[in-house]
């Protein structure tokens, strides 16, 4: 038998111990290591992660450069570019109120024209591209050259002599009409209704014949080593060439291919 003395001493530990367990105490924590956690949140930087602290360095770094070390060198750079465009624009604005003012000229010239005026000059000047003098020097030399095979092995007997001869100077005097072509290109002298005339074409043809039958004269004699077939292959040239290059010269004045007309403006 439990005496009542011990009956009651377990009830009262019984109820203690449901007391103690509905309501916990807090744990101890000193005030000095509470401070001390609260310098370790979240928002200082020795616990934060590496891009943050990275990001915060940036905006203090910037904003105590006045928000100006990273920018000035850019806004820098975009003036220069749209100073650079602005200079293209004008160029090309000036360009192109040129090229209207030159096209409104070309539209009236046009329109009196068509009305039964002038375009200035009654010579119709004109000036031959280089293309044009280029195709006229290759094909007489290719014409020339053929004749002078002929003649050179006539009068030699010899084939290589006369592919030696016409070999010898067929760049060369392609080259050298070329130039002189250009060269009487730079005067309108003999040039009337659009095309050289007669005196023109005759006075080319025997200016370069004085060129041609020196240099076929040399060419020929130190090649056949005889001066009398030289000169007599430079003597057969003279007469026929002189007179095949005046009808040369007669077909292309009336072939409009590679002429450039001077209009002149009287506005």
């Amino acid at each position: 038998m439990i005496s009542l003395p011990t009956l009651i001493t377990l009830a009262c530990s019984v109820s203690n111990g449901y007391a103690f367990q509905t309501a916990p105490s807090a744990p101890y924590r000193p005030a000095s290591l509470s401070h001390r956690a609260e310098t370790f949140l979240p928002n200082s930087s020795s616990i934060a992660p590496k891009n943050s602290r990275n990001q915060s360095l940036l905006r203090i770094a910037t904003t105590a450069n006045g928000d100006k070390a990273p920018n000035d060198a850019m806004i820098r750079q975009i003036d220069q570019k749209i100073q650079n465009y602005e200079k293209k624009q004008e160029k090309y604005l000036s360009k192109l109120e040129s090229a209207k003012a030159e096209l409104e000229k070309f539209k009236e010239t046009k329109q009196r024209y068509l009305q039964g005026d002038s375009l200035g000059s009654d010579t119709a000047s004109f000036s031959e591209t280089t293309a044009r003098s280029l195709v006229k020097s290759m094909m007489w030399r290719v014409i020339a050259g053929s004749v002078t095979f002929f003649t050179s092995l006539r009068f030699s007997g010899n084939i290589s002599t006369a592919l030696s001869i016409v070999g010898s100077d067929f760049f060369s005097k392609a080259a050298t009409m070329f130039i002189g072509e250009r060269l009487m290109n730079k005067s309108q002298a003999g040039r009337k209704g659009g095309a050289d005339d007669v005196g023109r074409s005759l006075a080319k043809a025997l200016l370069w014949r004085l060129f041609a039958i020196a240099n076929t004269l040399t060419m020929s004699w130190l090649i056949a080593k005889d001066l009398s077939i030289a000169s007599k292959i430079a003597g057969s040239d003279a007469v026929f060439k002189t007179g095949l290059m005046f009808v040369y010269e007669r077909v292309w004045a009336k072939i409009e291919w590679g002429k450039e007309y001077i209009i002149e403006f009287s506005i």
